[in-house]
């Protein structure tokens, strides 16, 4: 309980350090950016923070073992932690959609993302995420307490609940995030090739072509994020569903101390890959600590 504690706290740490800081950049920066798909990054980087609380909670629950809490306690406890990271995963798919939008339809883009329709997702989004995290809450059908003196999601919900968890909000994530990349690399084929062709009918006057940047960049984007959404929980969901259907087939300390973390650190990678990528980022997360140093020194 130590070991794992002590391993949940510094990742709980390392996830709130991380998306705080890059909040706080995306607060100054979007005033002054055109774009207003920067209002999902922030999204985004809210719901991994929620998550490094909630992590943070249950790294608190392994230090003070032995622990014994109630069953509503607990129901709460994991209610809480399922509807942080649904709205991690629900903020993805709105990021991943923005981008989208914004090569599927450029010069539409601005009519079609307005402030009241970026509104109006967000408050979609975390309804959707309170719905899913909080359903076994006001379903007690959906709870399966064990007396086993921790917390956790096998000793909480009803394997009914997980499944449903699984194969309506992961697995539909996953191929949603899958066609949007499927899709941008195919407009994205189709911009190279109409490039080529002016090229070749010697038109384009050697410039470079300003919109295959815009799309390569937002597809390296979206890729780096379905392979670290893949790889994070992905492993975690199978092993999962295994262990429910064959309890001697799959250990489940594996799933508890390897596999959940492995799915938690995507919040931890959510705002690393932002602030690799985009590059509005990185030049006022510059600007940031170079106005700190100042003020220091």
């Amino acid at each position: 309980s130590w070991a794992v504690g002590a391993i949940l706290a510094l990742l709980a740490s390392l996830i709130l350090a991380a998306n705080v800081l890059v909040a706080i950049v995306l607060l100054f920066l979007i005033p002054k950016s055109s774009n207003k798909g920067l209002c999902f990054v922030l999204n985004l980087a809210i719901a991994d923070t929620s998550v490094g609380f909630t992590v943070m909670s249950l790294a608190i629950d392994e230090i003070s073992q032995p622990f014994y809490p109630s069953q509503k306690f607990c129901t709460l406890r994991m209610a809480f932690v399922i509807f942080s990271s649904a709205a991690s995963i629900l903020s993805l798919i709105l990021v991943a959609c923005d981008r989208h939008l914004a090569i599927r339809k450029p010069f539409h883009y601005v009519q079609l993302v307005t402030g009241q329709r970026i509104g109006m997702r967000l408050v979609g989004l975390w309804l959707v995420a309170a719905t899913i995290g909080f359903l076994p809450v006001f379903v007690p059908v959906f709870q399966s307490f064990s007396d086993c003196g921790k917390c956790s999601f096998f000793h909480v919900f009803h394997p009914a609940y997980l499944l449903t968890v699984f194969f309506i909000g992961f697995f539909p994530a996953l191929f949603l995030f899958l066609y949007l990349y499927c899709d941008m690399l195919k407009i994205a084929s189709v911009h190279v090739q109409h490039i080529q062709e002016v090229e070749q009918a010697g038109l384009a006057g050697g410039c470079p072509p300003p919109r295959t940047a815009s799309d390569m960049k937002a597809m390296r984007t979206v890729a780096a994020l379905i392979g670290c959404f893949t790889l994070s929980w992905l492993p975690f969901c199978v092993a999962s569903i295994v262990l429910m259907f064959c309890p001697e087939c799959f250990p489940y300390k594996i799933i508890e101390h390897f596999l959940w973390l492995l799915g938690l650190g995507n919040s931890l990678l959510n705002p690393l890959l932002y602030s690799y990528w985009q590059r509005d980022v990185r030049l006022q997360l510059s600007q940031l600590a170079a106005c700190v140093k100042r003020r220091v020194l």
